[in-house]
């Protein structure tokens, strides 16, 4: 495709004559088939989270948070007021259908109305919650409520460089790996430099099509063993993308 030129033979980019900035995030409660997204409260969820968190052999899923390990519950419980008391990063509990209980948090963060870009950040799953649908299920019902319904046009995601669970798991959502901004961060003494990723308006309607897939009940056994990995439903996904396209 020719690059569209100003009028001093410049390349430019393509014109949004319709783009409006968004709605910022809301405090709005995301139900799914395994899982609700909810407003972090302190009152609600410290003590079921604190416990969530405490089941971990040790403190490895804090290392590369800029926050944790905690020592006490009333430790953790103060961190919970101060992120309940912030619009951005805006904090969501995760909680369990199956159980009630919430099992991890996660938030919408550096947020851009103007330009219609928000990050998903400080995702702190507990055991409970990691390699299951229901930590899928909440990445998916976040996304979809910044791309459908506040009509968001990027949704990123940042991590460590060195956080390679992280990585996997950005990749596996669907997210295009972007790039490493060297020495981007200083947290807990050291260097961080940040892997970025996202998934952009264009892309999302194929990532959304592999995510419901996954998610549907057809996916999974009587015993809730995913039939097909959401790696292969995104390639299977894509593909017929391409093949409709020819």
């Amino acid at each position: 495709m020719s690059a569209r030129l100003n009028e001093y033979g410049q390349p430019i980019g393509r014109p949004l004559p319709d783009w409006t900035a968004r709605p910022t995030p809301a405090r709005v409660t995301l139900d799914g088939r395994f899982c609700r997204v909810e407003p972090l409260d302190a009152d609600r969820h410290t003590d079921e989270l604190y416990s969530a968190y405490a089941l971990a052999a040790d403190g490895r899923d804090w290392t590369y948070m800029t926050v944790g390990p905690f020592g006490s519950r009333d430790d953790y419980r103060s961190h919970v007021v101060a992120m309940t008391q912030t619009d951005d990063p805006l904090h969501y509990a995760v909680v369990d259908l199956v159980t009630g209980r919430a099992v991890g948090t996660l938030s919408l963060m550096r947020q851009d109305p103007f330009d219609g870009v928000v990050e998903v950040g400080s995702v702190a799953f507990s055991t409970l919650l990691k390699q299951t649908p229901v930590s899928t299920e909440a990445q998916f019902l976040l996304m979809s409520y910044v791309f459908d319904e506040l009509g968001y046009r990027r949704y990123e995601w940042k991590c460590d460089s060195l956080n390679a669970p992280s990585r996997k798991a950005a990749l596996r959502l669907g997210f295009t790996f972007e790039g490493i901004f060297r020495q981007a961060v200083v947290y807990k003494g050291r260097n961080r430099d940040t892997a970025w990723y996202s998934v952009i308006d264009s892309e999302w309607p194929q990532v959304a099509k592999a995510l419901r897939s996954w998610l549907s009940p057809d996916n999974f056994d009587a015993d809730g063993r995913q039939q097909q990995s959401l790696s292969a439903v995104h390639a299977a996904v894509a593909n017929s993308d391409a093949q409709r396209a020819l």
